[in-house]
């Protein structure tokens, strides 16, 4: 039986702490607890299944009262919603302990509920409120069709079946058909409100759970409608979540504030089963997982918590586990779903997922680079079809791979894992989905999707070639409607919303015609009247950024039609005039009676006037003391013209008709405000306290301006009403909004809980007595607040737009029906309307509203005539400064002594100062305003570098020849990819580390440690043995080293002739072992076939349909990733040693310029000592281009810089022609030629400080020939003409010179040249290569996954088949070992029977007697009886041949039994061959036992053998199967490879098929091979032709050897016969029998015995060694022992001396006393003391005389214990006493 329990709140943290305790048992009992829910269920269904008809119908009657009774109540009820809320709680605390009589009443009904029961829905549906005894219909207003969506509502699209849908609009639940878009209708039954709604699995129920005090759920019939269960008592206010579990028969349903009660329901029989809190916080959301019904998820604020059904001592319980965030900051988790395996995969409010295992988070997913899966929350996670779908606000779609995230785990302390989505679908700008729900249709894969934004989605999923673009069915508004606006003349109707929307209505046709969207939200609403506008084709908008916006409404089917225009709708909005009069909020838009006016209202507290018949001209503005609420002109009754302005903080306001001034007056105005208008004042102040007491809502108050006083301010003003008018049930609820119908005979009301009241006026009562109403909940009553209500022109329909963003269409009761098909008239087109310019709208919020526009130009009015008085001083002072500097001029002409010092001309020394503090105060404050422009451009230009440089590892270097026009460019390497990185070492190929060889070294040294320890230690045995070598030996040692030297020779010798005899069989068993079978191949002739197949050139087609790929050429991804990064790496190796050599040749020739440079420098000077007739042309010195110096180019100065910025002035002046022709490239060519030209300048330093030290001497010997002018003599002439002939040939040597270096270098670059073209011919291959090896990595990564578990499978099959295998081969072991263990034990069997036989001896007429002892057969006890009836019956079934043979035996001596008796000893009979036949018995009767055991285990053995061998055959055929799925799955990849394109080049003479001398066209056929492999093969039937002939002839040979042998294995076998037959005489002569050799020749000495002996001798050596050891210690003791006796003795002479000294002393003593008479007679008292002493110190001597004859006695004996000597006690010692 099922128990119930209801948790306290404060239980739900025990139970999170008592979950894991309980996981374990939860486990075990999860079969036990799905037993009895299974049994609950069924015993219910058994229960109804029994009852009678009888029974159904009162159950349903008695049902049924007690709805009818609730719907009483509620309709007759009165009271707030509080008191109803706060009864309801006292009856439920009063019913809280029911009687037994109300449980078996409950009994009762729950067993009368059939299956085919179903309740009334008129009964149970809310009905409206009418005033008792009015005449008010009920069916006052009939709910015709909804506009609005609460598309912000959690599940609010539900699927029924494939055309219709269902979602909640306020009090209604609405079924739309998507085909026909008809709408049904089903009503709240509590009138309070729908919570959430749920459908069941299989689409034939759906659940409505309700809002209320104590709401109900309402489980309907699909399609019929019917209520088929309520359940109730599930939460306090409302629901927030219900779900069904997978199969329907469990649902869970979750409440909203304040409970959050988490209910499990038997819903099919309306009781709950499990109940609990769920959280403290909201919660939004509770789902059965679908793999298990025991387990459940709730999410909501800031948590997700996992529950589970455990079966506890008590009953069912529902135990849940907070999920525990960890290091992962806390989130709302709005979407989540289960896994299989148990774990769960939830959002988070910043878009990644998040995967739960055990209560925590395991992993975080995100996207690559960090990303979030979603821009936003993920409100929804589903599992569809193997893969995982997340709906994000971002309105994106993305499908994720289901392993990937099952298997997904953090791989580093930051838990992120990144993974990129299989598919995505962006569905549209500003989409915000919520959720989704799958079509069920064939052959499709459909989803409606729920817009938070406000519509409806059709999504296709399928991401294939035909998958369709997102289509949107419906469009609404998203959030609160704002306002409301109804035609005046046809069924049209406006509205606008926060959504930034404006949407037009044909309410009368149900149909929506269109919709105009702009930036911000539209506020207020209005239609402009006939009088403006006569066909009623202008509505008027206010937004929240203080714009109001005329818009003109028009049927486009009136215009000229163009050619390409498909689809023609049937309206259009069409922007008219936009204009902004304020800064806030517009709050009201109203037009004066005739229509001239026009005034705005706002949130800024001002009204603003506009004059309409000049295009809406503005008039001017007042200031209002409150925010503006409402505006209303006086109708045509009052007899001026005024405006009533409502404010929000209790203040009304009455302005007149607003002066309308000209333009010439309004020229000259600063501002648009009004100042002199007379307004009254109304400032509300509150007399509910005088009536009632509390607030001021639920009256209506009548109220007049007072007299207006100009000297009181107008909000220190509080007026009071003069009469009022009691509205029911509003002091709670009050009223939001009111409108009266055209005839006046209706006032309707829109209240805060969204309910409507239409109260029924008196046209004939002028006093407004308001009694008679009705009313009826139609919005949501928690946030469905009516914005605005309104009836159409005719007064037949009313139209209500709430803050749940529904829109309520209602037919006012009329005794006139209405026309069927009625639509509404769309206003026609005005004539040119299509040519009309747009107006420029204002859609930036910061733009300047009408006043701020014209305070904008006053001022910048007032600021252009400051600026000309600023030009003024600015000429003055320019004028002033010109005097100035002629002045210095003046000043500077004049001598020295008479110039003016500059410190002169300061007027103020502290002027200057104080000018340069200034100066420098603004370059700090300039430096401070471009610090952060400063930091972002360098930021910027990091980022430039981190993009495009730092992934380069050298740039592009172009290197020109000097005379030719030759040139050669480096490559622009990248750095490498991820391919070409550097792969892991293996095991086998790595260096060993520093760990392991020192670990590897440490045992080294350890090992030689021990040995030289070992060394050591048999050094110094050598050396102690050395030293016992020069001892003599005893005679003992003697005798024991000639013992063992004796019994060591005898057990060698034994020892080789059993080693002789193991040898020799070892032999022989080698021998025939290598005796081959009759199927036998030589290993190497295998090992030869296999290299010939691997290696001799089996070219099979790849392409062909048999083709088996060999084991060590299957390729995977990992495998050509390798390859390819391998091909990466050589290429980029190769590029790189070019850039090396192109740039040692930009290198060299910078050198040679240098070299050119000093070299000309030295020519120059030469041609200046020379004339000029003799000059030669001095060769051009070569220049470095900017692409030989790339790197140059970020070089720069502050000369560049400024370079730079003129010409980008330069570009930005030019136009956008040549901007684009030559612009950038002018910038850029100016900048490296400026560049280029500093590294000229710093690359020819050097080479002219070099020139000008080389032309040192040239310039001396010119400035020599300068100093004397005078003629030459001959001598110096001589000397000019050598120096002359030495200039020309240094001339000439240096033009040479200069030539050979620019020769040299062109033929330097001309090499490298031909060097690159050959490098890039070979890069082009090496990027085709790379090309096919990549596509090949895609295409392999892609059989990948399914080729590693087809590999995974065949891996663990084979092994587990070496696994069985080896077990097999174990047996097989074992069972060799137990069989060679039988014979042992046969063989000692026979010996005991030889050596009994041989004891007895012959002719012993006792011996068949001893030997029926010895085979008589005994029951003996086994030691352990645990063996259990199995293993008896075993052993009972199991029997030897030699069992048989002895059961035999004694059946055969039988018949003695009656004089055969073993236990007494025949007389005559050797007592001891009786004793050992009984001793022998029993060793038979072990070995027996023995036997019969190692039999069993062979049974055993072979058993297991057997089973082992079918598993293995099992194993082996799966394994086969394994094997050729993976070849078939490897041919198909291999198929698919070759599919691939290949680029090969080839030249013409490699193409070798050729027809009729002509290539063909079609070379598909042909075959591309290598000219090597193909003379390999040529050459290869040439080698199997002599390898054929050869292979003949040797067969040939073997044959004959084979017939040779043959005949010398038969003459063998008679040789070692006769040699058989020879042995056997010879042992038959010798010993008389045939014995056993190999035991005659292992005949040895008794080992033991010997052993023995020795062991006894070097005993009975150590003992006499011991003895004569003792013999000295007690020699020792002996002689300490007399020493002792020695000083006793001289102790007891003193104590002699002592005594006869006291005798004398005593007669001494006598006689004194004799002497002095008979006056002391009688002993002293000092005697008597004296005396004591003296005895006592006798009684003392003669104790340590007794003491020391003990020890001397012990002293004596062998091992005696030597005591300390008695020391008398130092107080008891006798002192001497004096004379």
């Amino acid at each position: 039986m099922l128990t119930e329990e209801m948790k306290e709140p404060g239980d739900q943290d025990t139970d999170g702490r008592r979950l894991d305790r309980s996981k374990s048992d939860g486990k075990r009992s999860q079969g036990s607890l799905k037993a009895a829910l299974r049994s609950a269920v069924r015993e219910d269904n058994k229960v109804l299944e029994d009852a009678t008809d009888e029974t159904y119908i009162e159950g349903g009657e008695s049902h049924l009262e007690d709805d009818d009774y609730d719907m009483e109540h509620l309709e007759g009820s009165s009271s707030s919603f509080q008191d109803d809320y706060m009864g309801n709680i006292g009856d439920s605390q009063n019913m809280g302990a029911p009687t037994p009589a109300s449980e078996e009443a409950e009994e009762k009904v729950k067993k009368k509920i059939s299956e085919n029961f179903f309740y009334d829905y008129t009964e149970l549906v809310s009905m409206p409120f009418v005033t008792p005894d009015s005449n008010i219909p009920l069916d006052l207003l009939t709910l015709v069709h909804s506009f609005g969506y609460d598309c912000r509502k959690r599940a609010n699209l539900q699927l029924l079946d494939s055309n219709t849908v269902t979602y909640i609009a306020g009090n209604q639940l609405i079924l739309l058909n998507l085909k026909t878009k008809e709408q049904m209708y089903l009503r709240s039954i509590s009138g309070r409100g729908i919570g959430v709604i749920g459908v069941h699995p299989d689409k034939t129920y759906f659940t409505v759970a309700e809002k209320g005090v104590f709401p109900k759920i309402i489980i309907y019939e699909y399609p019929s409608l019917r209520p088929y269960r309520i359940l109730h008592d599930g939460t306090e206010l409302g629901y927030a979540y219900v779900d069904f579990n997978y199969n329907g028969t469990l649902l869970a349903s979750v409440g909203s504030n304040p409970d959050y009660t988490l209910t499990i329901w038997n819903w099919k029989e309306e009781q709950p089963i499990l109940r609990t809190k769920a959280f403290s916080q909201e919660v939004f959301k509770v789902t059965f997982n679908p793999e298990d019904d025991e387990q459940l998820t709730t999410s909501g604020s800031g948590h997700i918590k996992f529950w589970e059904m455990a079966l506890t001592f008590t009953g069912l319980k529902l135990q849940g586990s907070l999920g525990r965030f960890g290091k992962t900051a806390t989130t709302d988790i709005e979407g989540y779903m289960e896994l299989p395996d148990g774990k769960v995969l939830s959002g988070s409010e910043w878009g990644n997922m998040l995967l739960w295992e055990g209560g925590l988070i395991k992993v975080e997913l995100c996207r690559a680079a960090r990303k979030s899966c979603h821009q936003g929350p993920i409100n929804q996670i589903m599992l569809d079809e193997g893969e995982v779908i997340t709906i994000g606000a971002d309105g994106c779609i993305r499908i994720w791979d289901f392993e990937t995230v099952d298997t997904a785990d953090s791989i580093d302390d930051t838990g992120l894992l990144e993974i990129e989505p299989i598919n995505e679908l962006q569905v549209g700008k500003n989409v915000k989905l919520f959720s989704m729900i799958k079509m069920k249709e064939i052959g499709s894969n459909f989803w409606l999707a729920q817009d938070a934004s406000g519509a409806i989605w059709k999504l296709d999923l399928s991401f294939s070639n035909i998958t369709q673009d997102p289509d949107c069915l419906f469009s609404f508004h998203s959030g609160a409607v704002e306002a409301l606006a109804v035609s005046p003349l046809t069924y049209l109707m406006a509205t606008t919303a926060l959504d930034c929307s404006v949407r037009i209505y044909d309410f009368a046709s149900k149909t929506p015609l269109a919709q105009m969207k702009f930036k911000q939200g539209g506020t207020a609403l209005a239609w402009v009247p006939r009088l403006v506008s006569y066909t009623g084709a202008q509505i008027i908008v206010g937004f929240e950024d203080g714009v109001v916006r005329i818009l003109e409404l028009y049927d486009p089917k009136g215009l000229t039609v163009f050619a390409g225009r498909k689809k023609i709708s049937d309206a259009d909005i069409n922007l008219r005039q936009v204009f902004k009069p304020h800064t806030a909020r517009v709050t009201a838009l109203a037009y004066e009676r005739d229509g001239e006016i026009l005034a705005t209202g706002s949130k800024d507290q001002t009204v603003f006037f506009f004059e309409v018949e000049k295009d809406y001209k503005p008039i001017g503005y007042i200031t209002t003391p409150g925010p503006v609420r409402q505006l209303i002109w006086s109708s045509n009754s009052h007899p001026d013209s005024t405006l009533l302005i409502i404010c929000e903080n209790g203040y009304v306001l009455e302005t007149p008709f607003p002066t309308i001034k000209e333009e010439e007056e309004n020229r000259d105005v600063v501002s648009y405000e009004i100042k002199d208008m007379h307004i009254k004042c109304f400032h509300f102040s509150s007399v509910k306290s005088k009536i009632l007491g509390g607030y001021d809502a639920g009256f209506l108050y009548h109220c007049e301006f007072p007299l207006s006083d100009k000297s009181s301010a107008i909000t220190k003003k509080k007026d009071e009403p003069f009469d009022f008018r009691l509205l029911e049930d509003t002091e709670d609820n009050p009223i939001q909004t009111i409108t009266f119908s055209i005839h006046q005979d209706m006032m309707f009301c829109g209240m805060q809980n969204g309910a409507i009241r239409v109260y029924i006026l008196n046209q004939d009562n002028p006093s407004l007595m308001i009694e008679d109403y009705w009313h009826f909940n139609i919005h949501d009553n928690n946030y469905g607040c009516i914005k605005g209500i309104s009836t159409s022109f005719d007064d037949r329909f009313l139209v209500t737009t709430g803050a749940d963003s529904n829109i309520f269409v209602f037919t006012i009761f009329s005794e006139f029906e209405l026309k069927k098909d009625i639509r509404a008239k769309v206003p026609s087109p005005r004539f040119g309307i299509e040519t009309e310019p747009i107006p420029e709208d204002i859609e930036d919020p910061k733009a300047y509203s009408i006043e701020n526009a014209r305070r904008k130009r006053e001022h910048d009015k007032l600021m252009k005539e400051v600026e000309e008085i600023k030009a003024g001083k600015r000429e003055k002072l320019k004028a002033l400064r010109n005097e100035f500097w002629k002045l210095l001029e003046m000043n500077q002409g004049l001598p020295k002594h008479m110039q003016f010092k500059q410190t002169d001309f300061d007027i103020d020394s502290k002027i200057r100062a104080e000018i340069g503090r200034k100066t420098a105060f603004k370059i700090q404050q300039v430096e401070k305003e471009l610090a952060w422009e400063k930091e972002k451009h360098q930021l910027g230009l990091m980022k430039l570098q981190n993009r495009f440089r730092e992934s380069l590892e050298s740039d592009t270097i172009v290197v020109h020849a000097i005379q030719s026009d030759h040139k050669i460019s480096s490559y622009r390497l990248v750095k490498p990819s991820k391919y070409s990185k550097s792969k892991r070492t293996s095991l086998s190929d790595r260096r060993t580390s520093k760990m392991e060889r020192f670990e590897k070294e440490g045992a080294g040294r350890k090992d030689s440690q021990k040995d030289t320890d070992g060394r050591i230690s048999v050094e110094e045995e050598s050396i102690i043995e050395k030293g016992k070598k020069f001892r003599p030996k005893t005679l003992s040692e003697i005798i024991v080293e000639n013992q063992i030297e004796k019994t060591r020779k005898l057990i060698l010798k034994a020892e080789r002739a059993q080693l002789k005899i193991q040898q020799r069989k070892k032999e022989w068993e080698d021998l025939y072992k290598s005796k081959p079978q009759d199927d036998f191949e030589d290993p190497k002739d295998v090992q030869a076939i296999k290299e010939a197949q691997l290696y001799m050139g089996d070219f099979n087609l790849k392409t062909a349909s048999d083709y088996k790929i060999p084991e060590h050429m299957r390729i995977n991804a990992a495998k050509k990733e390798e390859e390819l990064g391998h091909l990466d790496s050589v290429a980029h190796s190769k590029k790189k040693n070019m850039n090396k050599c192109i740039l040692s040749l930009r290198d060299l020739k910078v050198a040679v310029i240098e070299e050119i440079q000093c070299l000309v420098q030295e020519l120059k000077d030469i041609q200046s000592t020379l004339h000029v007739s003799k000059h030669i042309p001095i060769p051009q010195v070569p220049q470095i281009h900017p692409e030989e110096v790339p790197e140059k180019r970020f070089q720069y100065d502050e000369e560049t810089l400024l370079n730079f910025k003129r010409q980008q002035m330069k570009i930005q002046d030019e136009t956008s022609s040549q901007l684009e022709q030559g612009g950038s490239a002018g910038s850029g060519g100016g900048f490296l030629r400026l560049s280029s030209r500093k590294d000229g300048d710093l690359t020819t330093r050097d080479s002219l400080s070099r020139s000008s030290k080389a032309s040192a001497f040239c310039v001396d010997t010119a400035k020599l020939l300068e100093f004397e002018k005078a003629d030459p003599i001959d001598i110096e002439l001589e000397i000019m003409k050598r120096d002359e002939i030495k200039y020309l040939y240094m001339q000439q040597y240096l033009t040479n010179r200069i030539k050979e270096l620019i020769v040299t270098f062109d033929a330097e670059l001309r090499v490298l040249r031909h060097q690159k073209l050959k490098l890039d011919t070979q890069m082009k291959l090496s990027d085709l290569h790379h090309v096919t090896l990549f596509q090949e990595m895609l295409l392999l990564k892609n059989f990948e996954k399914q080729e590693n578990v087809l590999q995974e499978r065949v891996n663990s099959l084979d092994k587990e088949e070496q696994d069985m295998q080896w077990k097999i081969n174990e047996t097989l072991k074992e069972m060799e070992e137990k069989k060679n263990e039988i014979a042992k034990l046969q063989d000692q069997e026979k010996a005991l029977y030889a050596g009994f036989q041989a004891a007895l001896g012959e002719n012993n007429k006792f011996a068949n007697f001893l030997m029926k002892v010895l085979k008589k057969r005994i029951k003996r006890v086994k030691k352990k009886e645990v063996e259990g009836d199995a293993e008896e019956d075993e052993d009972s079934d199991e029997s030897s041949e030699e069992e048989s043979s002895l059961e035999s035996d004694e059946d055969e001596s039988g018949s003695d039994d009656e004089v055969f008796d073993d236990s007494i000893c025949p007389t005559n009979c050797d007592v001891g061959l009786f004793e050992l036949a009984l001793q022998l018995r029993e060793k038979r009767l072990d070995i027996e036992e023995a036997l019969v055991e190692e039999k069993k285990i062979i049974d055993n053995l072979k058993k297991e053998h057997d089973t082992l061998s079918k598993k293995v055959k099992v194993v082996a055929t799966n394994l086969n199967v394994a094997e050729e799925a993976l070849e078939a799955y490897q041919r198909e990849k291999q198929q698919r490879l070759n599919e691939l394109l290949v680029v090969i080049p080839l030249k013409l003479h490699q193409v070798e098929h050729v027809v009729f001398g002509e290539i063909p066209n079609d070379l598909s056929g042909t075959l591309v091979f290598s000219n090597h492999s193909l003379g390999r093969l040529q050459e290869r039937i040439i080698q199997l032709h002599e390898e054929n002939s050869k292979q003949q002839k040797l067969n040939k040979e073997c044959r004959e050897r084979r017939k040779q042998l043959i005949r010398e294995k038969r003459e063998m076998a008679k040789t070692i016969s006769k040699m058989e037959e020879t042995v056997h005489q010879l042992m038959v002569s010798k010993f008389g029998r045939v014995i056993d050799l190999e035991a005659l020749q292992t005949l040895s000495v008794n080992t033991t015995l010997e052993e023995l002996k020795i062991k006894k001798l070097r005993k009975e050596l150590t003992n006499a060694k011991e003895m004569k050891m003792w013999e000295e210690k007690i020699a020792q003791v002996r002689w300490k022992l007399m020493m002792k006796t020695k000083e006793h003795t001289k102790k007891l002479h003193q104590m002699n001396d002592l005594c006869i000294e006291k005798k004398k002393l005593d007669s001494r003593l006598n006689t004194l006393q004799n002497q002095q008479g008979n006056a002391f007679q009688g002993p002293r008292k000092a005697d008597i003391v004296a005396r004591e002493k003296v005895t006592e110190l006798i009684q003392l001597q003669a104790e340590r005389i007794l003491a020391l004859k003990e020890e001397i006695a012990l002293l004596r004996k062998k091992g005696g214990l030597i005591l300390p000597p008695i020391q008398p006690p130092q107080e008891k010692e006798m002192k001497p006493m004096g004379l």
